[in-house]
Parts: C-alpha cells; sequence; structure tokens
C-alpha cells in the first residue's frame, strides 16, 4: 500500500527483455533504504524489489504489466516516480494508493497558470464511474485532485512543489501516463453492481477550460 506522496525521482538504467518479461534498472538514492524483497511503486506500478545496491534498484516487470502500465515503453534516461511502501506507523497523506493500475492516459494539455500547472488527462470510458469530480486519482502514482471532469479526461492543477519533485518535469502533451482511481470508490461500484444497482448517469463538472 502507498499513499501517493513521491519520495524520489530515479532514472532509468535499462529495461533489459526476459522470459516474456523484463528486468528494470533504475538509478536511485533510496537503494540504500531498500533491500530485496521490499515493494516499491515505479510510476504509479507495485514492484518487488530483486536487488538493491550499488545506487541502482533492479525489478522484474511482468509481461501482463508491460502490456496495461508505461513501464514497457520506458527508455534508458527516462524519469520515473518511486515510493516505497507506506508504514502503519507513520503519518498518512495523499490517499490509499494501492499501485495497481487500472488503465493508461494521455496528457492532452498542459497550461500554466502563474506559478501553477493545469493538466488535462483522457481516460478510457471503463473508468467513468471511478473518477468523480473534487475526488483523488493517482496519475504515474501521484496523488492528485480532479479539478474539473469531462466524459473522457479530466483536469488536475499542480503545485510548483509537485512538480519540481516528480516526473511531470519532464511532462509533454500525448505522454502517456498511468491512471489508478481511488480504491474506495471502486468498492462503492463493485458494491453497488453486487446489490443490482443500476449507475445512472451524473453531470460531469465542468473542464476549466
Amino acid at each position: 500500500m502507498f499513499t501517493g506522496l513521491v519520495e524520489s525521482v530515479g532514472e532509468v538504467l535499462e529495461l533489459k527483455p526476459t522470459s516474456g518479461g523484463a528486468r528494470l534498472r533504475v538509478g536511485t538514492g533510496l537503494a540504500g533504504e531498500l533491500s530485496p524483497g521490499d515493494s516499491l511503486a515505479v510510476s504509479g506500478v507495485c514492484l518487488t524489489v530483486i536487488v538493491a545496491e550499488n545506487g541502482e534498484v533492479q525489478a522484474d516487470v511482468g509481461p501482463e504489466t508491460l502490456r496495461v502500465t508505461t513501464l514497457g515503453g520506458l527508455e534508458r534516461g527516462s524519469l520515473v516516480n518511486l515510493e516505497r511502501s507506506m508504514r502503519a506507523d507513520s503519518r498518512f497523506g495523499g490517499h490509499f494508493v494501492q499501485g495497481h493500475v487500472d488503465a493508461t492516459g494521455y496528457i492532452e494539455e498542459l497550461r500554466e497558470d502563474a506559478e501553477y500547472h493545469w493538466l488535462t488527462v483522457s481516460f478510457p470510458s471503463h473508468l467513468r464511474p471511478y473518477i468523480i469530480n473534487k475526488g483523488s486519482v493517482a496519475i504515474d502514482g501521484i496523488s492528485l485532485t480532479v479539478a474539473g471532469l469531462g466524459d473522457d479526461r479530466f483536469d488536475i492543477m499542480v503545485i510548483p512543489f509537485t512538480v519540481s519533485h516528480t516526473n511531470l518535469r519532464r511532462a509533454q502533451i500525448r505522454d502517456r501516463v498511468n491512471i489508478e482511481c481511488d480504491m474506495v470508490g471502486k468498492y462503492v461500484v463493485r458494491a453497488a453492481e453486487l446489490a443490482g444497482l443500476s449507475l445512472s448517469p451524473v453531470r460531469a463538472g465542468e473542464l476549466k477550460h
């Protein structure tokens, strides 16, 4: 379990194909604080640390993960957001993030608003029931708040600290991103389905442009 508060930005050293999957190597100062078997969120994807030494972390990525997340498109020099799993005795910020990506979307627009940044992210239609205006969403493992919602995209406002301390500092239009919807919302929708309740459409919040 994670919080969506990025601890560090790592640099991809290698994504080496293996039998059906890949071995990911990431350079990071967190390597000395990790051990084999630890969970590590890499741009929102929960991976198991295989090697942690000499300033780098290695993890195996399965074929399904490569298909349904952005990890399969990583190249040497790509920046990835890193977060260690949350501790039960620590203060909890952000929101509950599992590291289980629901889908990928695309950055459709980037807009500056004084020192802040607006991002518009598109998402596939099957995520509609799980995204709400003013609700939580994780983008590449970053806990963010939906500030405007349309039928197939949402707006988020990003503060300067988040931009400078995550891989968003390199964000470009049409970049593919990992999306994880709020876990609580997913359980609510599933419980409604099992109870035989139909989910009627609700008017989305207004996009900020």
